[in-house]
Formats: structure tokens, C-alpha cells, sequence
């Protein structure tokens, strides 16, 4: 017999659901594309995705940082800062109401606690293949069908494919000798771009060698004593400056720095910052900058 005494629970259980997040993920319904105007991104891959796609993010966390170590593309001064890409500010991202939240996958806060805020999306840097750029354009393309704006992201890779193989004209003379890609953490330890790297990758569509032949983290990079850098002979090298000019002054005075290979041999450039760790507009960046370094080379 129909037990009539569970008609007003289910009904309340169905309204919850019907109020709940976790409905939009339910196999077989749609998600409706969210307001493009209303989009955070917690981390500088995501939010580079999203400006590729001409797409201005609502908020970006970390927005000092961005322009210490990004740098371009440059954020409009109406881009709300969410706070750390660690800890983002909750309750601002409350009030911003967000229709869609674009994190980075494994950094920073989870989906989970971002649930009663707004729907997420997770982009991964690196999926074990070894080749973040083929990731990253894959993330291009999964994110512009969210926003319905797949038209958008095939012209982008369309440029990006024509510029990359126009580059490769340009920057021939890298490829007499091997290239060393590196930054300053601290006065005594380099950030070094190894295999595995976004910068990879693009090395290799350039055929350019990279001078760094040792270990690599999952990033495809290595934090290495700066004395290890005295092991790459024959090379030219890039240094990234991301806003730390005093602490290269400070170690470019020492006898180490001094006997380094590639700067008694006065093949050391230094460029401005570029995100190591981006996507298809932070490649494009690292071909201008080593075009600059060339420049500079005459």
C-alpha cells in the first residue's frame, strides 16, 4: 500500500536538489554556458586560458604576483583581486557571485569548498605525458566549448601554430648551440627549465637544444644550487628577472657567479619574466623574449 507520509519528504528532497550545485553535473543535462562576465580564475594557467580566449576574467588571485612573474597579457585595472591562489578570499568570491569558478588542477583550493560559491573547472598544467604545451591547447578547447566559444579558440591556435612556425625562422641562431633556461629563487638557489617543460616543448618545435640535461620535477622544472649551473659548458642562457634585481646584483658580485661558464663567456641575457608554468599565450611570450635576447646579442 502507498505510504502517504513519504510524498512531503520526497518533496522536499526533490526541491533540495533542484536547489543543489550538483545538479548541473548530473549525466545528461547540459549546463547552461555561465556569464562570461562573471568568470574567476584562482590560478595564472586558467586565467591565461580565458584571456586567449578574449575572455576578461571577473577577479584573478594574486594579482601582485601576476605582474611580477606573468606579466603579459596585462590585466585590466577592473580585475578584482581574489587573494592568495592558495587561500583565495571566500567570502569576497561570495559576494562577487561568480558564474564560474577556473582552478588549476591539484594547486590550490578544492572544488569541494568552492561548491556553495559557484560550478569550478580544473585545468592540469602537466598530465604525466610530458608535453604541457598539447595539454594546454587541449584545455583551450575544453574551455571554450563551456563557453561556447570553440569558434574563438580554433583562430587562436590557428595564429599560435602560424606564429610558432614563423618564430622558427627567426630564431635560428639558438640553434647552434644548446640553451639555458633559468631564474633566481634565492641568493644561493636557480629555478632551472628542464625537460617535461611548457618551454620544452617549444623548444623542440624551434630545434633548439636545452643545455639542462639533469633532473626535473613534474613542472619540468628543478630547484638547483647555483653552483650546479657551473656543470653547463658551451651554452647560452636566459635569465628570467621577476621583479628580484637586487638579488642578482647580490649574486652576480660573488666568485661563483663570476666563474660560471656562460658568464665568463658573456652568453648570459637577461629577459623579462614569463609565466613558466602557462599555456599558448605564455609560449608566444617566450619566443618574443628570446627574439629580444637575440637582439641584444648584435
Amino acid at each position: 500500500m502507498h505510504d502517504m507520509s513519504f510524498d512531503p519528504f520526497r518533496r522536499r528532497l526533490l526541491a533540495a536538489l533542484a536547489l543543489s550545485p550538483l545538479l548541473t553535473s548530473l549525466p545528461g543535462r547540459a549546463a547552461a554556458p555561465p556569464d562570461l562576465g562573471r568568470i574567476v580564475a584562482l590560478e595564472w594557467l586558467p586565467a591565461e586560458l580565458l584571456l586567449a580566449l578574449g575572455v576578461t576574467p571577473q577577479a584573478v588571485a594574486d594579482i601582485h604576483n601576476y605582474n611580477l612573474w606573468v606579466r603579459e597579457p596585462a590585466l585590466p585595472a577592473t580585475v578584482v583581486d581574489a587573494g592568495q591562489r592558495t587561500e583565495p578570499n571566500l567570502e569576497l568570491l561570495q559576494q562577487l557571485q561568480p558564474s564560474l569558478v577556473l582552478l588549476s588542477q591539484g594547486y590550490g583550493p578544492s572544488p569541494q569548498l568552492l561548491a556553495p560559491i559557484a560550478p569550478t573547472m580544473e585545468f592540469a598544467f602537466n598530465d604525466g605525458s610530458g608535453k604541457p604545451l598539447t595539454v594546454a591547447k587541449n584545455s583551450l578547447r575544453q574551455l571554450a566549448q563551456r563557453l561556447g566559444l570553440e569558434s574563438r579558440a580554433e583562430r587562436h591556435l590557428q595564429h599560435f601554430d602560424a606564429f610558432i612556425s614563423d618564430a622558427r625562422g627567426r630564431l635560428q641562431d639558438y640553434t647552434r648551440q644548446p640553451l639555458l633556461l633559468f631564474s633566481l629563487i634565492d641568493n644561493r638557489h636557480a629555478l632551472v627549465i628542464g625537460h617535461q617543460s611548457l618551454f620544452q616543448q617549444v623548444m623542440d618545435q624551434l630545434g633548439i637544444a636545452n643545455a639542462w640535461a639533469g633532473e626535473t620535477n613534474f613542472w619540468g622544472s628543478a630547484i638547483v644550487g647555483i653552483e650546479r649551473l657551473a656543470a653547463v659548458k658551451n651554452a647560452r642562457a636566459i635569465y628570467f628577472d621577476h621583479g628580484n634585481q637586487r638579488m642578482l646584483a647580490q649574486v652576480s658580485a660573488t666568485p661563483l657567479w663570476q666563474s660560471l661558464p656562460f658568464v665568463r663567456q658573456q652568453q648570459l641575457r637577461r629577459v623579462p619574466a614569463v609565466w613558466l608554468y602557462g599555456a599558448t599565450l605564455s609560449a608566444m611570450r617566450f619566443c618574443r623574449l628570446l627574439e629580444q635576447a637575440q637582439e641584444a646579442r648584435a
